[in-house]
């Protein structure tokens, strides 16, 4: 049997009913807002009780030191930690001079909603004070995605059944108090108390806190301003006229405004005869740099609030509206036979969307910007499996992150000469391009890292034809990473490269030779830096690029070794591995994964047991490389000794079963995607969400069943659906086109919406596709797959049925 869902079932929206203390966390991280520059947690209005309170700006830090027992020659010194900026969510109702609190008095009625289609989250309450005064308030807040640095609340105060006095504060505070930050006293100290207050202003009803964090040295700037209006028991709710400072007239609202270093607030107070309601848009603008004077900065944020308070709520809204109909006409997924699991692709695809839409230079951390884990660090995981969905959805978005990285690599190279590499070697985790991991064999070793970088390149450019994008840029990412490639490799008496002492993507096994996943994957950016190169001589000529030097690529790819055990038919993930020492799955109790919080590495190191997928990912990111046979029993194999103690893992294993005809376990893999978050499987939701196991549910579902993959040859498909799918539909943006692909069990239909002819295999068939017109093609028959692979004791997926409970 399976649960209640934690959240109402709908297909564009998430809504939840009650106030659960123990699910806050989680419910702040799934109701969060952002636009890729700016992100608000969804925190209660009023601001108690809250699980952590959260408003960031993307690339906002302090730096922190990063002390070690021991230290060894090439350990970071500094690391850094996201924090928040200035928040300006708060808004404190009292009723007759009584503080709301959902905890106190009488909560008839709680609901929460998070809106798919308008980009905004509702929150409709009805509360009766101890003191027995009855209220109703409706909360609606949006991130800009039209105004950059804005967010927005609409917040409605009616008395229901008797007059009583209303007053709301809203503020705008920084340095908020945090739960524990950090376990080491000495980062505790710093992170405690980051921002010092270097000016605040207070301009009628409008205030403006300036800070700057004290040891990175970046400014920000936020501003507030209001809208007020008193609207009676007939009046329709419309645009607040900006609020004026003063004593209440007869039907205006007292309002005051007043700041200090770390606290701004705006009193706003009225009496209201039963019926009548106080309507308060809120507007906040954020800025920072650590280039602009502070007097330009400040400004930046107060026209930012000026010109979304001209353009009043309904404007707002209605921007946000028509920016996400624009993209769910390419980018949504259409599931049947499903609720949940629609559901929850729809909130995946929403939730990717508004974390890139506004990036602008900037990345996508581990979490976004819905919560602090991972320190707000952005990881390889983001080249690997949040990009793949952006330049299929959002190839403007793709490009933006993809020159961040660009603009990374002067700490890349610093970082490989400092540890006696070529070229340049990027940061396993990082905010601002600097190596933030003190872990080396999990972060130094895992030069898997910079080749991921490299496809994600090689790929953009594919799908997007954006030549201009890889002259700029991304040949000089692929020279310095080949460049890398070969000065750490190692040729042999036989004349083959290995690529020695390197971690891959299985955090459970490090610093081995001839890791699969980062030999296949350095071999294609080696054969991608050659092929960029050669398509645009003068801009390698001008990095240095010689014709011995792309030789020199050349054999290093060609001779790349790639191990195999022939005795038993597999791949082993790294040189030896399969030689290793089984972990005694059977002898594991349940409560002891994940594995790393109970074991030492020592051990996890020298066993046969894989945390994610490692040598599975690698039979999809370089997917010519295997034959369908290989892939079959490369799968078959792993399958026993994965546990997916990380949430990169459901997905990878998803895409792979589908391919070899596994149908049903792809779908419970799916089911384990689709809930990372809203069924919050790890337990650790409360910190934010898994962007990369977001966008890994869309490759899940697209490249599993929909049986999507791209190289140099084109597009292919191979569609297949599970049992309990009836029909799947996805869009997918190549070279400027809109291609939308209708998947059905015994067929396939292809709409390609403008430009030029597209030609595409489904499966061994080539199709050209005209622009309007529909090409449908049928779905061979499934070869016997053979039995389901076998699991580790205790760790298989969930069945989809019981895990949906559709």
């Amino acid at each position: 049997m399976s649960e209640r869902p934690p959240f109402d079932v709908e297909p564009w929206g998430l809504g939840v009913s009650g106030v659960d203390l123990d699910r806050l966390g989680q419910r702040e991280s799934v109701f969060a807002l952002s636009n890729g520059h700016l992100g608000w947690r969804g925190n209660l209005d009023e601001g108690e009780p809250r699980a952590v309170p959260g408003s960031y700006l993307n690339g906002v830090f302090e730096e922190r030191p990063m002390p070690y027992a021991e230290e060894g020659y090439g350990y970071p010194q500094t690391g850094q930690s996201v924090i928040n900026v200035p928040d300006g969510q708060i808004l404190r109702l009292a009723v007759d001079d009584e503080p709301f609190d959902v905890r106190e008095g009488t909560l008839a009625r709680h609901e929460q909603r998070l809106d798919l289609r308008a980009g905004t989250l509702r929150r409709d309450l009805e509360w009766t004070s101890p003191a027995g005064r009855t209220v109703r308030v409706t909360s609606t807040r949006l991130v800009s995605y039209e105004h950059r640095s804005v967010a927005a609340v609409r917040y409605v105060v009616e008395a229901v059944d008797a007059p009583v006095r209303i007053t709301v504060q809203s503020e705008l505070v920084a340095n908020e108090s945090l739960p524990e930050v950090h376990e080491d006293p000495r980062v505790q100290e710093v992170l405690e108390s980051p921002l010092e207050g270097v000016e605040h202003h207070v301009l009628g009803t409008m205030a403006t806190l300036v800070h700057r964090t004290r040891r990175s040295g970046q400014c920000i700037a936020v501003a507030m301003d209001h809208a007020v209006a008193r609207l009676g028991a007939s009046s329709p709710a419309g645009a607040p006229m900006p609020a004026k400072p003063g004593a209440p007239g007869p039907n205006r609202p007292a309002v005051s405004t007043e700041a200090s270093a770390d606290l701004a607030l705006t009193t706003i107070a009225a009496t209201l005869q039963p019926g009548e309601r106080l309507e308060i848009v809120k507007v906040v603008g954020h800025e920072h740099s650590d280039a602009l004077a502070i007097e330009a900065l400040r400004g930046r944020a107060e026209g930012a609030v000026a010109d979304a308070m001209r353009e009043g709520w309904d404007g707002l809204a209605a921007g946000q509206r028509a920016r996400l109909d624009d993209h769910w006409l390419c980018a949504d997924v259409e599931v049947e036979g499903s609720p949940r699991l629609q559901q929850a692709m729809r909130f995946a695809l929403f939730q990717v969307f508004q974390a890139a839409v506004r990036l602008e230079g900037r990345s996508i951390a581990g979490k976004g910007l819905t919560g602090a884990g991972y320190e707000g660090h952005t990881f390889w995981d983001f080249e690997a499996f949040v990009l793949p969905l952006l330049t299929a959805t959002q190839p403007e978005a793709a490009e933006q992150a993809l020159r961040w990285r660009h603009a990374t690599l002067d700490h890349a190279r610093e970082r490989a000469r400092l540890l006696r590499f070529g070229g340049a070697t990027f940061a396993w985790r990082t905010i601002d391009g600097r190596e933030s991991s003190g872990y080396w064999p999990a972060s130094t070793a895992a030069l898997h890292v910079n080749a991921d970088i490299a496809a994600a390149v090689l790929h953009y450019v594919r799908a997007t034809g954006d030549r201009a994008f890889e002259r700029e840029a991304g040949l000089e990412m692929l020279v310095e990473t080949a460049r890398l490639g070969v000065s750490v490799g190692r040729w042999d008496a036989d004349g083959g490269f290995h690529l020695d002492g390197v971690t891959g993507p299985d955090e459970y096994t490090a610093i081995v030779n001839d890791n699969v996943y980062t030999n296949v994957m350095a071999r294609l950016n080696l054969e991608g830096a050659v092929a960029a190169a050669r398509r645009h001589p003068d801009v390698a000529q001008g990095l240095g690029v010689t014709e011995d030097e792309t030789s020199g690529w050349v054999e290093a790819a060609r001779a790349m070794v790639v191990v195999h055990d022939d005795a038993l038919g597999v791949h082993p993930q790294s040189a030896g591995f399969t030689q290793l020492q089984r972990w005694d799955f059977e002898g594991t109790e349940p409560e002891q994964y994940q594995l790393q919080d109970h074991f030492p590495y020592f051990d996890l190191y020298r066993k046969q047991v894989v945390k994610q997928a490692d040598l599975v990912l690698a039979l999809y990111t370089a997917h010519e490389a295997f034959t369908s046979d290989e892939k079959a029993r490369d799968f078959a194999y792993y399958e026993a000794l994965t546990v997916r103690d990380s949430s990169l893992s459901a997905a990878a294993q998803a895409v792979i079963a589908a391919e070899v005809g596994q149908l049903q376990l792809a779908a419970d893999y799916v089911a384990e995607a689709a809930l990372i978050d809203l069924a919050d499987l790890r337990g650790d939701t409360d910190a934010g969400l898994h962007m990369a196991s977001l966008a890994g549910l869309w490759t899940a579902v697209v490249a599993g069943f929909g049986g999507m993959r791209d190289s140099d040859a084109g597009l292919r498909f191979a569609p297949r659906l599970p049992p309990q799918l009836t029909r799947l539909s996805f869009g997918i943006r190549v070279e400027g086109r809109m291609l939308r692909v209708d998947v059905r069990p015994d067929a396939t239909s292809y709409l390609l919406h403008e430009g030029p002819p597209l030609r595409v295999r489904h499966f061994d068939d080539e199709l050209e596709l005209e622009p309007g017109r529909t090409a449908t093609a049928p779905t061979p028959p499934l070869p016997p797959p053979g039995p389901r692979p076998a699991k580790p004791a205790g760790r298989a997926p969930r069945p989809f049925d019981e895990a949906l409970g559709d």
